[in-house]
């Protein structure tokens, strides 16, 4: 399988550079999708579009057991720092997470599979908006789930590119392997006035300076030190004038938890911390809106990813995933079916070039190894 995708080398990478110039934000996919299945479509796939807006499921055999495998394809609001021939071309947008090469992976999975003959149904699940929600806070993968992409799945696998591990090397584990996310909408209110006459006034600001102490000290002297957990203010936004006292103070952030009970007590403690305002003489509102759980890489799924990544790759090219709050809507698939997401490395030589950043890539010859994975797990898993 790892020789048949290494002879798919110049494919993987052209569709991966088409996508890398052309990147598209969440729920916006639309040439990324009609690039998607007209390739599907040439492999004999049937195809679906339109799913969650922009997504593409497509279809090889029949019946039972039904196997899926899934690639994101938006991008992310920066502007691109690389000076590469394949940089891209939309200004203040680019594939800065990997997920170009993820949809070139997916489509290097539906070629090495298209010739394969095997037990039921492999479905390829190409999600929209892994990165971003919509108007009612909901990510790509839920609602892909809502349109029955998961009806009848019973295993589904998925990866990530990691620029922390060198290309030849994949990162799997069983358990949780991604934190769960929310995020938290918060105004602080005062009575605002003359900056020269701080007096007369309830300042937001001075009362929000108290929030966000009270909010970062929630994981360092509320939750138990065994309990791992992440609160970020992500954006605080106050006055217009340097001699205004403004009415309110808006705030978010984003939460990050391993278990539900601890995301649970984030919230008690969230509105504890807020009511900081009322002691001051001020006010508050807070708004939740919860997001995807922990990924949770069932056991068997996870051996079964092991194993490939040792037959193919060679002993010790397995390792064990990082540990970190990075959160994955991947989960909305796990919850419904036992499935696993693992880590692709795709460093090259020098430092490496981290996710979410304007200069970050990836070493392409990381992408006929991740197609192969994908192909050679998803087979052992149907002729199980």
């Amino acid at each position: 399988m790892l020789s048949r995708a290494q002879s798919l080398f110049d494919q993987l990478v052209a569709w991966r550079r088409d996508l890398h110039m052309h990147p598209e934000l969440g729920f916006q996919e639309t040439r990324t999708a009609a690039r998607v299945a007209e390739a599907l479509t040439a492999l004999g796939y049937r195809v679906r579009m339109g799913v969650a807006r922009t997504g593409v499921v497509a279809e090889r055999g029949a019946g039972r057991p039904i196997v899926a495998v899934r690639a994101d394809m938006d991008a992310l609001p920066i502007q691109e720092a690389n000076d590469l021939p394949y940089a891209s071309q939309v200004p203040g947008v680019m594939h800065a997470c990997g997920h170009d090469a993820h949809t070139a992976i997916g489509l290097g999975v539906a070629a090495l599979l298209a010739p394969e003959s095997f037990p039921g149904t492999v479905r390829l699940l190409f999600q929209p908006s892994e990165e971003a929600a919509d108007e009612a806070g909901r990510s790509g993968a839920p609602r892909m789930v809502e349109e029955g992409a998961m009806e009848g799945v019973e295993r589904v696998l998925a990866l990530h590119v990691d620029t922390l591990f060198k290309v030849g090397e994949i990162g799997v584990e069983a358990g949780t392997v991604s934190a769960g996310v929310d995020s938290f909408y918060a105004t602080v209110m005062g009575k605002g006035g003359h900056g020269s006459a701080p007096q007369d006034v309830v300042d937001p600001i001075y009362i929000a300076a108290h929030v966000v102490l009270a909010l970062h000290g929630i994981v360092s002297r509320r939750l138990h030190p065994w309990d791992p957990a992440v609160i970020s203010v992500g954006a605080i936004h106050a006055g217009q004038a340097d001699n205004v006292i403004p009415e309110r103070v808006e705030m978010c952030g984003t939460i990050r938890f391993m278990a539900s009970e601890v995301q649970q007590q984030i919230h008690a403690e969230i509105e504890r911390a807020l009511s900081v305002a009322r002691a001051l003489g001020g006010d508050y509102a807070l708004r939740f809106v919860v997001g995807d759980p922990p990924i949770v890489n069932d056991a068997e799924v996870t051996e079964v990813l092991r194993q490939v990544g040792e037959d193919l790759l060679g002993p010790g090219s397995t390792n064990s995933s990082r540990h970190e709050m990075g959160a994955e809507d991947f989960s909305s698939f796990t919850a419904l079916a036992p499935g696993a997401m693992f880590r692709l490395g795709c460093r090259g030589e020098g430092d490496p070039r981290l996710a979410h950043s304007p200069t970050f890539d990836v070493d392409e010859r990381c992408l006929p190894i991740g197609a192969a994975v994908l192909a050679e797990a998803a087979l052992r898993l149907l002729r199980r």
